[in-house]
């Protein structure tokens, strides 16, 4: 079962809070971006039909947007290690920011340095303790390195905070199913994840296989 939630949807919320660092989050258009902003707090802004956004802002140059998206360039083309490099550098450029964190914690789980992406996960918490996303990803980290009862911890407070994040939702409803042989916590976030995504063909297999296993009937 794959259980990878660098999606599209994430990355576009990940992106959203670095833009808000470097241009701020007016959305009348103006001739000039300005350079630098004032800090402001984080927040999360919800839009029930696609998910949730984080957006951040702290005073940085208007060129580490340019770091960061080409970073990413190099992420999509493979260049892993380019990538994290560009990352790093961004992430050191905004210390404020836990988007840079957290996308290195991807990038380093993708390469298999756990230990790497805990610590860069864990560094976006520091800065955010309330990021889903951060949270979900270092659920993967702890199930990834049989830290299962962490996993399941990180899994549950990502949904605490944001009860319609489907991606961990799906994750617990998996390491529940494997790895922790709780089938009563398999089937609340199974059927909880296919009631959102009811796409999801894979996902309504292993739900249909639970309720059996769990003594359901149709």
């Amino acid at each position: 079962m794959q259980t990878n939630t660098t999606t599209r949807l994430i990355r576009l919320a990940l992106l959203a809070s670095i833009a808000a660092a470097v241009i701020g989050c007016n959305s009348t258009p103006t001739k000039e971006v300005p350079a630098v902003v004032e800090a402001v707090p984080a927040r999360m802004e919800i839009q029930e039909s696609v998910g949730f956004t984080i957006v951040e802002a702290a005073p940085i140059d208007g060129a580490v947007r340019l770091d960061y998206d080409r970073a990413h360039d190099l992420l999509n083309q493979g260049k892993v290690e380019e990538g994290i490099a560009l990352l790093e550098t961004v992430a050191e450029a905004a210390p404020e920011l836990s988007a840079p964190r957290i996308d290195l914690g991807i990038a380093y789980h993708r390469s298999g340095n756990f230990e790497a992406a805990e610590e860069q996960l864990n560094e976006a918490l520091a800065i955010n303790s309330a990021h889903p996303v951060a949270l979900n990803e270092l659920g993967i980290v702890y199930r990834k390195t049989a830290r299962f009862d962490e996993a399941r911890r990180s899994y549950e407070a990502a949904l605490n905070i944001y009860p319609g994040f489907h991606y961990a939702r799906r994750n617990l409803a998996v390491l529940c199913d494997l790895y922790l042989d709780d089938l009563n916590c398999a089937l609340e976030n199974y059927e909880a994840y296919v009631a959102i995504v009811s796409s999801d063909d894979e996902a309504a297999t292993w739900y249909k296989n639970v309720r059996f296993r769990a003594g359901q009937t149709e």
